[in-house]
């Protein structure tokens, strides 16, 4: 097996978006951390996956629930993902949010470029974090805004892809 500290340098080179993924606890909580280990799965039917750490405090909420939204967060939000990234238990606090109609997590009206809805279809067990496939049952992108995403310990954009610039 490979270790640890190679493994991690690997997988930060590789980009990911920056997102939040959110549910409402059985309490009535909002719950939610930073993720970068989301990605679609299926267009028909159409299926998002996140992977939650075994750890974190959104786990229960998600399982309670059978629900969750990826948040994909915009430029300038970097704040969020770092807020979001802690165990703090006042990771709402300034947000604004609302419940989707179709149930799932709170979607992050001033940090989300797009968000979907997923009701969880499969929990697949994965060393120390568990695997939400879940359906897309809502969602929407804001065509003005550019999707965060983070390597290397930075946050970047993709605003060279409006502009038909080369990745270089």
């Amino acid at each position: 097996m490979i270790d640890l500290t190679t493994f991690k340098t690997i997988m930060a080179a590789a980009p990911g978006p920056a997102a939040v993924v959110t549910a409402m606890g059985a309490d009535g909580q909002p719950y939610g951390l930073t993720v970068s280990a989301v990605c679609s799965v299926s267009l028909e039917p159409s299926l998002a996956l996140a992977c939650i750490d075994r750890g974190s405090n959104t786990l229960a909420a998600i399982k309670e629930t059978n629900a969750f939204t990826i948040n994909y967060l915009g430029t300038g939000c970097e704040p969020v993902a770092m807020r979001f990234a802690t165990k703090s238990d006042r990771k709402f606090e300034d947000q604004r949010w609302t419940l989707p109609a179709a149930g799932g997590g709170p979607i992050l009206l001033d940090a989300a470029a797009a968000h979907v809805v997923c009701r969880v279809e499969q929990a697949v067990p994965a060393g120390d974090h568990i695997i939400f496939v879940g359906a897309v049952v809502e969602g929407s992108a804001d065509d003005g805004s550019h999707a965060l995403a983070y390597a290397r310990r930075k946050f970047f954009t993709g605003e060279h892809l409006e502009s038909g610039a080369a990745a270089r």
